[in-house]
């Protein structure tokens, strides 16, 4: 994080914080120098997006085996009222029944599973990566990586934004069978003659690579615009730590935390749900001929 001897600089701590816990193929630890490099894999995401799938689909089984007949308590309404919510949303966008009771519980999960990624952008900044430098298998604060918000890695938005993809190819193919969606892909949007053919493919391609792109990028650059602010926030107070002075920073380093933090809450639920919305409505249109 910074030479021996001496403070990290604020880029310097930035420049820690934003770094993942990369590994190759061969379980080495490297540094991706590439912007695209299918070699490298972020373990740090990878562990932390599994453990809070698991953990989603701990949450949301405890859900269902404490469903009861009588006055449901807190826990209970409030599940109630969640699946309410994703199924009438299914319900607006996809008219197939059959579809809806899978796609639905893939709402439900999607939606959980991404606010429980995002949630752990409230846990404090240093807490965690701190934990790892010290008592991790490196034990050096220097040199020991660990981000552990899963969707302020771009890896991860896109990697759940091509499954909604696949889904959508899927669907498209089981409802409309592999003849008709092709000769959707060939007649739409423009029409059904053959010198437009080749131009309607074009466009079908480029849109579902916009939409797939598009759908990881949003979530990424919100989580990750949150987590940098964060860090920002945290260097005030880091500021305050070292120098003893400026109690200016200190009480910014409160105020603008305390409201931040506030306002993320609502900022990760709302990503969350953006993020389960437009995996429906991508899906319905997978539902509907041209």
């Amino acid at each position: 994080m910074a030479a021996e001897g001496h403070a990290p600089t604020a880029g310097e701590y930035i420049t820690h914080h934003l770094q993942h816990w990369q590994k190759n193929f061969a379980f080495e630890d490297v540094k991706q120098k590439n912007i695209i490099d299918f070699t490298v894999f972020n373990l740090d995401s990878l562990i932390f997006t599994v453990v809070l799938g698991v953990l989603a689909c701990f949450f949301l089984w405890r859900a269902a085996r404490s469903v009861h007949a009588g006055v449901p308590g807190r826990f209970q309404a409030a599940v109630e009222m969640l699946i309410e919510m994703v199924d009438n949303q299914a319900k607006g966008v996809i008219h197939n029944e059959k579809s809806r009771k899978f796609v639905g519980p893939v709402a439900l999960t999607v939606f959980v599973w991404i606010f429980f990624m995002n949630f752990m952008d409230m846990l404090p900044v240093d807490w965690l990566p701190g934990l790892w430098a010290n008592h991790g298998p490196h034990a050096d604060p220097h040199h020991a990586y660990m981000r552990v918000v899963p969707t302020a890695d771009l890896s991860t938005t896109l990697g759940l934004s091509t499954a909604v993809l696949l889904l959508c190819l899927y669907y498209n193919i089981k409802i409309k069978g592999l003849g008709g969606w092709g000769h959707e892909l060939i007649s739409a949007p423009f029409g059904a003659h053959p010198v437009l053919w080749p131009f309607n493919f074009a466009m079908q391609i480029i849109e579902f690579l916009a939409k797939t792109v598009s759908h990881g990028m949003r979530l990424f650059g919100n989580m990750f615009a949150g987590e940098l602010v964060f860090m920002l926030i945290a260097l005030m107070g880091g500021a305050w730590a070292m120098t003893g002075t400026g109690i200016g920073l200190a009480i910014g380093h409160v105020v603008a935390g305390t409201i931040w933090t506030l306002f993320h809450i609502l900022v990760i639920v709302l990503q969350a749900f953006i993020f389960m919305m437009l995996t429906l409505i991508y899906l319905g249109q997978a539902h509907d001929a041209h």
